[in-house]
């Protein structure tokens, strides 16, 4: 890989670049379409799957071919006038409601810390370290994503080097790349000590415990208590947490994912008066749109609600 290829992929995120690399295999290798394409063929695509495919999905799509063909060289047929009528013609015949993740609330937290902590001292009072170190692990991820707003890939990439926290003080958070930093700066972010369900202790608890000083904060642990030195797949997150709330007894575990934690936050925050600037800030949104799309709606009348 040449110097300049090097740079042109750290500017995407990999997330991106793996989802990208699956909708151009799907257009290419599974629906059998040729590359470079014209705008016709991307229409007849579209059209295709439209009542298989999320319109989120055919637009991430888009994104993906139109991307191949600027990295190219060539002229992106996905601004084609056929493509954004049929593109619009979809949203008409087969409208849907995004889908958004289930906000976690403070007292579902709670309930999960009590339990997390429950299993930690039986943990330990039986020589069970594995258990201990998953349950730490998980009270650390769960108490942090919440308090901090963060994403799921957010928290599966947070590298110990680049976290300080001090027990009664706070902590901050550094992240090199981030959705929000669009130009590549890197962003931190800081996190108070609580008095009660505090991210910071819980952090502290998990690091002593596991050892970590650098690389990937959290991790996959096997059943004889081996500590991977990869941290979480973002793919596993959704999974974890969703058993992790069922064994606390969470009602509707399967609704949640690691947007949970985030929208759990903002809705939080809204109702205990925070204003949007103030949250936008805190969490690192840059734009409204992005920020209204977290809060829910009935949080917003506080106190008047029966």
């Amino acid at each position: 890989m040449s110097t300049i290829d090097t740079y042109v992929n750290a500017a995407s995120r990999e997330n991106t670049q793996r989802s990208y690399r699956s909708a151009v295999e799907h257009f290419e290798v599974q629906w059998g379409g040729l590359l470079p394409a014209s705008g016709d063929t991307i229409a007849r695509y579209l059209a295709e799957h439209a009542s298989t495919l999320s319109i989120s999905t055919l637009n991430q799509r888009l994104a993906a071919l139109a991307s191949w063909h600027h990295d190219h060289g060539f002229a992106d047929p996905t601004k084609a006038p056929i493509v954004r009528k049929v593109l619009k013609g979809i949203r008409s015949l087969h409208p849907a409601q995004q889908k958004q993740a289930r906000p976690v609330q403070l007292e579902e937290i709670n309930q999960i810390v009590v339990w997390l902590d429950e299993m930690i001292g039986l943990a330990t009072s039986h020589g069970r370290r594995p258990d201990a170190l998953r349950h730490t692990r998980d009270r650390a991820l769960l108490l942090l994503g919440f308090w901090r707003g963060f994403r799921g890939d957010e928290l599966t990439r947070l590298l110990a080097e680049h976290t300080k926290a001090v027990p009664g003080k706070g902590m901050t958070c550094f992240l090199p790349s981030s959705k929000g930093d669009r130009n590549a700066q890197g962003l931190t972010f800081t996190t108070p000590a609580l008095k009660k369900l505090c991210p910071v202790d819980a952090y502290v608890a998990w690091t002593t415990l596991s050892g970590i000083k650098e690389g990937p904060v959290f991790r996959g642990i096997d059943r004889w208590g081996n500590i991977s030195c990869q941290g979480l797949h973002i793919n596993s997150l959704v999974p974890l947490l969703r058993s992790l709330f069922l064994a606390a007894g969470v009602e509707s575990a399967d609704q949640y994912s690691g947007h949970s934690l985030r929208r759990g936050f903002a809705t939080w925050a809204t109702s205990n008066g925070w204003d949007l600037k103030t949250l936008m800030e805190y969490v690192g949104w840059r734009d409204v749109q992005s920020a209204v799309r977290y809060l829910e709606p009935g949080e917003r009348f506080g106190d008047l609600r029966r």
